[in-house]
């Protein structure tokens, strides 16, 4: 990145520099750190758009609140790029999301000021009221700051938590960063003049004076308790947060920086659960985000001085693309197909469908249980339910999983994307464990295609059995494989040899099926796409043991609960003895870097298992 000169910037090296400023550096500081955030992220690529709407916001927070004292907790993490910058990271900025560079998200591991790790939403609440509940217990009156986002907000955590901190009366300050909700008035004096009012001291002594007066008045309490609802309910959309037992403040301009930081001041000093309410824009301040900031979401490396990102070179489509179109045929040919996505329309390969089916799409926002129980519910009264989610995201509905649909046997497909290694995104958004935490469920059909066209006729294949089932797929792009457009099915629990050698066998799963078949051909092997991880193809495997040494089964999974254990118990229940090499994912978090990078960490490229296999079978 080409150095610029920032007369303020460049003596940030952390909040304390930042509250050392006059107030009337802030509004510079905050154009200093909208340019920075551009240019850096211009060349690392990352999230943006959200980062461009909090930069107020964050030098606000800093400036007002002690920190790393007083807490601030992100929620998921997309908005904390301008939180990273302050907090002494911005040198290395341009490493974000690069192996063994700066993480992509609030990361406790990296630095101090990073209250809480995150990666998956609607967290910020609960642990911001936990730090809040043991900071009390230890006598200490710090600052604890849940920042949310409005679409994080959707998820029901966020509301279990803010029931449990308005019944406690926990210190607890939450910040609703609104860049779309329905809900927000239009900003403007008025509003801000009133939340002048609502936070200052002045107001919440009133407040809490007239309480105690009122209280013992229970006919005047009651009239007062609902004129100041109803008062505030016709100016205020704070309604349900104040039932929630929060003082709601705002909505207020979350741009406006000298606003931010008079409201805060006085929040600071008001005790109890506190809600404020900001309105902010996604992409502020540059151009292209702010006319499409889901395009600016998350972006490559681009040029800064263009209107556009790069476009894309043609080449053959990634898993989710595959999954898009085959939904969009599939429900062409059967009615009963309804699709539904916890707020990833996008990214899980929905926008066609949701287009040409909107009256069979469904987006239930952030939640992830919601999402599950709804559809076992469709499939009750006969419907075909689609549920498109990530594999990592699929783990905060277990329960759901398992309860709802599995033990009534229900016909649901889900549709696994982002399994295995993610690479930029980290062990957050890894799904690095579906193999290990579906197998052990009864009533379950897994397979992970090997290819695109694979991956095609798997979400067939499951689409129309009886039962659940779910075909899990990586990030990205297969091997280039033609598609047959054609609806067609495997045989349940069937694999295929792809190549038939002597000695060695490999058994590989989805994505380690074509470095499998790489170094199969190097040793002469015999290499299985097994294709089913439930059911396993347990003749084959019985069939293969009488012509092989050694097995050597490959997942892109953690071991421990894996396929591979699978293939074990197998050999062992049916007394077989042979040596049996399983190789997988290891039993840490795996890092950020690029796929390829993580894979090899893992010794799951084709080196890796080059490797790995000889020295097993020295």
């Amino acid at each position: 990145m080409t150095y610029t000169t920032y007369p303020l910037l460049d003596n940030i090296n952390s909040p304390t520099d930042v509250r050392n400023l006059e107030k009337d550096q802030l509004k510079q500081l905050c154009k200093e750190v909208r340019e920075f955030l551009t240019k850096s992220v211009s060349v690392s690529g990352g999230h943006f758009s959200a980062g461009l709407g909090t930069v107020e916001l964050t030098v606000a927070l800093h400036y007002v609140f002690d920190t790393p004292s007083d807490k601030l907790v992100w929620d998921v993490g997309h908005q904390a790029y301008p939180h990273k910058i302050l907090t002494g990271r911005k040198n290395r900025m341009t490493t974000i999301r690069a192996k063994d560079g700066v993480s992509a998200f609030p990361n406790r591991d990296e630095s101090e000021y990073d209250a809480f790790g995150v990666g998956h939403s609607s967290t910020s609440i609960s642990a911001a009221l936990g730090m809040a509940i043991a900071a009390n217990l230890n006598g200490d009156n710090r600052q604890m700051v849940a920042i949310i986002g409005d679409g994080s907000i959707t998820g029901g955590m966020a509301y279990e938590a803010m029931n449990h901190a308005g019944s406690i009366d926990a210190n607890l300050l939450v910040i609703l960063n609104d860049n779309d909700m329905s809900i927000s008035p239009p900003v403007g004096a008025m509003s801000n003049y009133l939340t002048k009012i609502l936070s200052s001291r002045l107001y919440s002594s009133m407040r809490e004076e007239s309480k105690k007066v009122l209280s013992k008045m229970p006919t005047m309490w009651e009239l007062a308790r609902r004129t100041e609802e109803h008062i505030k309910g016709m100016v205020i959309p704070g309604t349900l947060f104040e039932e929630l037992g929060f003082n709601y403040i705002g909505p207020i301009d979350g741009h406006d920086i000298e606003m931010l930081v008079s409201t805060l001041e006085n929040l600071k000093h008001i005790n109890g659960p506190r809600f404020l309410h900001i309105v902010t824009k996604k992409g502020k301040g540059y151009a292209p985000a702010e006319k499409d900031p889901l395009a600016y979401h998350g972006v490559p490396a681009f040029d800064h001085t263009l209107d556009h990102l790069p476009k894309s070179k043609p080449s053959h489509p990634t898993y989710t693309e595959i999954f898009g179109d085959w939904l969009c045929d599939m429900a062409v040919q059967d009615s009963r197909l309804l699709g539904i996505t916890p707020a990833m329309r996008e990214g899980s390969g929905l926008v066609k469908f949701s287009e040409q089916f909107p009256d069979r799409y469904f987006d239930v926002a952030i939640a992830e249980q919601h999402a599950v129980t709804l559809a076992a519910g469709q499939a009750c009264e006969g419907a075909k339910p689609v549920v498109a989610i990530y594999s990592t995201f699929l783990q905060r509905a277990y329960d759901q999983l398992i309860h709802d649909v599995a033990l009534q046997n229900l016909d649901v497909l889900f549709a696994l994307d982002r399994a295995g290694l993610v690479g930029p995104d980290g062990p957050t958004h890894a799904g690095s464990f579906d193999y290990s935490y579906l197998r052990c469920i009864p009533n379950i059909v897994i397979m992970a295609p090997a290819d695109e066209n694979e991956c095609r006729q798997m979400l067939t294949t499951g689409f129309l059995h009886n039962g659940t089932a779910a075909v899990r797929y990586p990030r990205g792009k297969g091997a280039g494989v033609a598609v047959d457009n054609a609806l067609t099915t495997l045989e349940i629990g069937k694999a295929e040899i792809y190549h038939t050698g002597s000695r060695i066998a490999f058994l590989a799963w989805g994505s380690m099926v074509i470095p499998a078949l790489q170094v199969g051909k190097q040793l002469a092997a015999t290499v299985v796409n097994m294709r089913f991880v439930k059911p396993i193809d347990e003749a084959l495997i019985l069939e293969l043991a009488k012509t092989h040494d050694v097995f050597v089964t490959i997942e892109e999974n953690v071991l421990a609960g894996g396929v591979g254990e699978a293939v074990n118990r197998f050999l062992q229940a049916n007394k077989i003895l042979m040596p049996v090499l399983n190789l997988g994912l290891p039993d840490y978090f795996v890092e950020q870097g690029t796929r390829e990078e993580c894979l090899a960490e893992c010794g799951l490229d084709s080196t890796g298992i080059l490797t790995s296999v000889e020295a097993f079978c020295a």
